[in-house]
């Protein structure tokens, strides 16, 4: 199907840890998608089209052009509101039952709130930060690895995932889990984080989700250029 066919839901996407979430739960899902490139390190997250449905100005977002009851596309941005819309349309890693849902969801909100912004902030300050400032570096450090042993016990408490059953918990923590060899970490200390990464790392459709967009990275290239920078790590709209 083409770009905004029925029934197909548009990506705005950039293959970084907030957009693998939602590429790994669409293809958990089976869900019909186009991705629609943002190219992050070019401003375009900036551009008035993708503002008008995402204006927080960051990737990922979606329109889902056969929402439930009809009508308009509607669109979301923020991974997790993503993650618990997808979850609802397509009735899946999700439970319906009220405990067992908010036993899912207060782990993805942990997620979205508490292991993304630090572990990008450590991942900053380490590894793109053209200032080292030793007291951030240790700061944001620390608390990932505080995060990692939060994660650790619960499942190690579940023996499974997060939740108990997997849901759309380890489809949001994953993709920042997979960060931590690039962030100069293992998984040693924590066994039951490193059973857990293995076993997700292992599903076909997150590997699915992971493969998309790989030709996005090698067209922008790595290298952290002047402009990627700007478009990256800029104070404010200011051109």
């Amino acid at each position: 199907m083409a770009k905004g066919d029925k029934g197909m839901f548009d990506l705005h996407y950039w293959p970084t840890p907030n957009g693998w979430k939602i590429t790994i739960m669409l293809e958990e899902c089976g869900l019909p998608y186009q991705v629609v490139p943002v190219n992050i390190t070019r401003r375009e997250q900036f551009a008035p089209g993708f503002l008008a449905i995402s204006p927080n100005n960051r990737i990922p977002a979606i329109v889902d052009h056969a929402p439930a009851g009809g009508g308009a596309p509607v669109s979301i941005f923020e991974s997790g509101a993503i993650l618990q819309y997808l979850a609802e349309k397509a009735r899946r890693f999700l439970p319906m039952d009220r405990r067992e849902k908010y036993a899912a969801l207060q782990w993805l909100y942990w997620q979205v709130g508490g292991l993304g912004p630090m572990v990008g902030q450590n991942g900053h300050f380490l590894l793109y930060a053209e200032e080292k400032i030793p007291y951030a570096i240790e700061r944001y450090g620390a608390e990932v690895r505080r995060l990692y042993q939060v994660m650790d016990g619960q499942l190690q408490r579940t023996g499974a995932y997060l939740a108990g059953e997997y849901s759309i918990a380890d489809i949001a923590a994953f993709p920042w889990v997979m960060t931590h060899k690039a962030q100069q970490l293992t998984l040693d200390a924590w066994p039951g984080l490193r059973r857990w990464f293995a076993e997700v790392r292992a599903r076909p459709q997150v590997q699915a989700g992971l493969a998309v967009g790989k030709e996005l990275r090698r067209l922008s290239g790595t290298a952290m250029d002047k402009e990627t920078r700007r478009s990256l790590f800029a104070k404010g709209f200011e051109e």
